[in-house]
């Protein structure tokens, strides 16, 4: 592996640890204080509050880790973004291998470390916070959600950050806040992953560590997010090809 591409492997790992440990341990803590108020699930006691400060804990943890590692790899920090970027030739096919790989660890390291810091109620409990389709929400609806927080999220991506008209310095806070915004409004609904690292993760250790198996609802996480990262980059490309070259900023090349 090439010096270049493993300092991006280790900065795409650290990223998505930092997401899946902060972001889906706001989810853990939520649970356990619920519980240990005697009611169950995010929102009985604090209403759309507690979805409002899990979202929080989501976008500033993304939106720092953008202008930590937004820099080294560009700070992808989810499978569906890398191959969004992928589809408009905005990254090498063998460093997105590289990029999903290392995604897809730190996730499942941010799991594991949430399980060493909080002990077996965050999986009894927690569940590490797993992402699940609410009460009422088929499995069509929930990847259809999945469909369109990830093409929002995308679409924010594109024009902030990969755009080379984009104002720069903002990208960071751009995106972490549509993070934020699309788990207020689908994360009572699909528990707003977005992310397919960041739903595996939490699948896997929960699987290994005696927890609840997820693992059908998988393809929501997995088929949806892609799907709508996919379309998000071919629809932002389409409406930049008339104003000016969309191509990744220096920072993101391999060059």
């Amino acid at each position: 592996m090439p010096c270049n591409i493993r300092k991006k492997f280790f900065a795409e790992l650290l990223g998505t640890f930092f997401l899946v440990f902060f972001g889906t341990g706001s989810a853990v803590v939520t649970l356990l204080i619920t519980d240990a108020a005697g009611a169950t699930g995010i929102g009985p006691l604090g209403g759309l509050g507690d979805w409002i400060a899990i979202a929080l804990a989501f976008g500033l943890t993304v939106m720092i880790c953008i202008y930590v590692f937004g820099k080294i790899s560009g700070a992808h920090l989810n499978p569906a973004v890398t191959i969004g970027l992928l589809v408009t030739k905005n990254i090498a096919l063998i460093d997105s291998i590289y990029y999903i790989v290392a995604q897809v660890i730190g996730a499942c390291l941010g799991s594991l470390c949430l399980f060493l810091c909080l002990g077996d109620p965050a999986v009894a409990i927690g569940g590490l916070g797993a992402t699940a389709p609410g009460l009422g929400v088929s499995y069509m609806q929930a990847m259809f959600a999945e469909f369109l927080g990830t093409f929002f999220l995308m679409m924010v991506v594109m024009g902030v950050a990969v755009d080379k008209k984009a104002e720069p310095g903002f990208a960071g806070i751009s995106i972490g806040m549509t993070v934020a915004a699309v788990i207020v409004v689908l994360g009572a609904f699909t528990g707003a992953s977005i992310n397919p690292a960041r739903t595996f993760g939490p699948y896997l250790m929960d699987m290994i560590l005696g927890g609840q198996n997820l693992w059908g609802f998988f393809p929501i996480y997995l088929v949806g997010p892609i799907l709508g990262a996919i379309c998000a980059a071919f629809a932002y490309a389409y409406l930049a090809k008339d104003s000016g070259v969309c191509e990744l900023p220096q920072p993101f090349n391999d060059e």
